[in-house]
């Protein structure tokens, strides 16, 4: 029961940072990744700096350190989860 419920909270995770995306750009992300098949040498430089500005909107570093924190027994520093201070 516990490993449903947290794949519950990673899949609301997951549609939160994809929400980060508009429409167009999540639909532009799925065209890139269709046609890479999962190999970045699959498309062209520009195709590829055009995933990784789009990737990079969904802020995956971000929610890697979400999911670690929901699946970690023991809450992770907040300075983890939100990332170094600006001064």
């Amino acid at each position: 029961m516990m490993k449903l419920l947290a794949i519950g909270e990673i899949a609301l995770l997951a549609r939160n940072h994809v929400s980060l995306l508009d429409q167009s750009d999540r639909h532009r992300l799925l065209e890139l990744v269709r046609k890479g098949k999962g190999r970045t040498r699959a498309l062209s430089d520009r195709e590829r700096e055009e995933l990784a500005a789009l990737v990079a909107k969904a802020e995956p570093r971000r929610f890697a350190v979400l999911v670690a924190d929901k699946l970690s027994p023991v809450p992770l520093p907040r300075r983890f989860v939100d990332g170094p201070r600006r001064h």
